[in-house]
């Protein structure tokens, strides 16, 4: 699975990066995050609860920021299990590009793999619900600086 998309976010690029580093914001956002703590500087522990079609399953993922480049860019490497349910694997890079004092870019690129009973249900489904859960990460992103950042 791949997937591709650009945000306009209301803030600088600084306040947009710091949200993207900050495990609250990062929770808060995640649809069914009920777990996430930063163990280093570069790593997270991740717990999720997610469906994907008929597959339902708590994911315990490990996350890895490289290629840190603040306040500019970063991958972040993920692995996640799911149990019975499966596996997904991948990566995203996400680039900030000032546009002005109150606006910055997001621009992200996504890879990803699954395998168990997530591979099982068909490529379309998981792509479709992966599409859903960047949308709702976003909308959930944007109500946080909005809430955090109110001058914005």
């Amino acid at each position: 699975m791949e997937m591709t998309g650009t945000q306009t976010l209301p803030v600088s690029q600084q306040i947009a990066w710091d949200a993207l580093n900050d495990p609250e914001v990062l929770k808060a956002s995640i649809t069914g995050c009920d777990l996430l703590d930063r163990t280093s500087d570069t790593e997270f522990n991740a717990g999720v609860t997610a469906a994907i079609g008929p597959v339902k399953a708590k994911f315990k993922a490990k996350l890895t920021l490289t290629d840190v480049d603040a306040p500019n860019a970063y991958t972040i490497r993920f692995d996640g299990q799911g149990g019975v349910a499966g596996f997904g694997k991948g990566e995203a890079t996400v680039k900030l590009t000032s546009e002005g004092e109150n606006q910055t870019r997001l621009d992200y690129s996504a890879k990803a793999n699954v395998g168990g009973k997530l591979a099982q249900i068909g490529s379309r489904l998981v792509d479709s619900a992966a599409k859903k859960m960047a949308d709702d990460f976003f909308k959930k992103f944007n109500a946080e600086l909005a809430k955090r950042n109110p001058a914005a």
